[in-house]
């Protein structure tokens, strides 16, 4: 029997899926930077909705065409899932730059090539809506977005940025050039 893992657009019925993924990748992801309290609120139920609320907005009423919301799929259950549109920082022109918001595979589904999957679908149809940069910022330590982007050949370009999430998280953006 052959695995089905698929990158499609992200759905209605995948908002609370993509809610889960959001949060157990985060969890993960900072689980270091940030303090446990901090961390447990990112489970409760007014950050739930808050998040039902916001990956609902994208599925439904994306705020242009060239924002997108697609998610990975394993054996059909959503197994990752990444955001893009236009580059949002005042330093980036949204005409030709993008920016990728979120990028993330659920731990129990890493290692089985859905990021791999993920970045090549986002940068298909980043190239099909005639973006020729891509941007995503991510934590400034060692951390699995940062290190899966840079061994695909991305760099830091030397924006940094400092987060206040119940701690100070200092961030570096990554781009890379893309062309057909």
């Amino acid at each position: 029997m052959s695995t089905q893992r698929f990158v499609r657009p992200a759905r209605a019925g995948d908002v609370e899926a993509i809610v889960d993924v959001q949060v157990a990748a985060w969890r993960e992801m900072y689980r270091e930077v940030l303090p446990g309290a901090v961390l447990a609120e990112l489970s409760g139920q007014e950050a739930r909705a808050e998040f039902v609320a916001r990956w609902r907005a994208a599925v439904s009423s994306p705020p242009t065409s060239r924002h997108r919301l697609l998610v990975a799929t394993d054996e059909g259950e959503v197994a990752g899932f990444a955001a893009m549109g236009p580059a949002q920082d005042p330093d980036r022109w949204p005409g030709t730059d993008a920016e990728i918001y979120a990028l993330h595979v659920a731990p129990g589904f890493v290692r089985r090539g859905h990021g791999s999957r993920l970045l090549h679908a986002v940068v298909d149809h980043l190239l099909d809506d005639g973006f020729q940069a891509v941007y995503v910022w991510t934590l400034e330590r060692d951390n699995v977005l940062r290190s899966f982007v840079e061994r695909a050949g991305w760099a830091v370009d030397g924006a940094r940025r400092e987060l206040d999430l119940g701690g100070v998280v200092p961030m570096v953006r990554l781009h890379a050039a893309i062309s057909r």
